[in-house]
């Protein structure tokens, strides 16, 4: 007879709730569904928070990840799939990995979209065999009214960080740590 500690059974509850959260909804069904989920995203992004269109306008690229999925209970990770827009077409398709340990339980769903502010943060990012958000990326944030905001810092950063549509258990979402690679969808 065999017999399981507490963390064993945690960690096999914790595993089989990460890999369920990774079919996000976007799953192989393709470039079409990703190209549709990225600009229903950035739709809703710029309806909702007008200033990013800015970001936008001046932006080299923008990395696009429609719905990341994370869950955890002690043991966590997120998974999401995007597209890298250049000039507003979709030239690359990547998925976004995060995995963490800590004080944790629950699940939580949210977007998030990374605007290239300068050539080098782009081509630094494409020519990665894997790039990870760090210190490097800035973040535009909610202020009380609903707008996001940017400082001056924000605004030279050579990657802003935009994280919405937040729902679900898990209070807060940050891209630090989070790997991009490039995929075939």
């Amino acid at each position: 007879m065999k017999i399981h500690s507490r963390r064993a059974v945690l960690t096999g509850a914790t595993a089989s709730l990460v890999l369920a959260a990774c079919d996000n909804g976007v799953s192989s069904r393709g470039a079409s569904t990703i190209d549709a989920r990225v600009e229903s995203t950035l739709s809703y992004l710029y309806t909702t928070y007008p200033d990013t269109i800015a970001l936008r306008d001046k932006s080299t690229g923008i990395l696009v990840m429609p719905l990341v999925t994370e869950a955890g209970l002690g043991v966590g990770g997120s998974y999401g799939r995007g597209a890298l827009l250049v000039d507003g077409l979709p030239i690359d398709y990547y998925s976004a990995t995060q995995a963490s340990v800590g004080l944790q339980i629950g699940a939580q769903q949210y977007a998030h979209v990374l605007f290239f502010m300068t050539d080098d943060a782009l081509y630094d990012f494409r020519n990665s065999p894997g790039w990870v958000a760090g210190a490097d990326v800035q973040y535009a944030v909610n202020d009380r009214g609903g707008n996001l905001s940017t400082t001056t810092t924000t605004a030279l950063s050579p990657v802003i960080g935009v994280v919405f549509g937040q729902a679900g258990l898990i209070a807060g979402a940050s891209l630090r740590g989070t790997k991009y690679n490039r995929i075939i969808p």
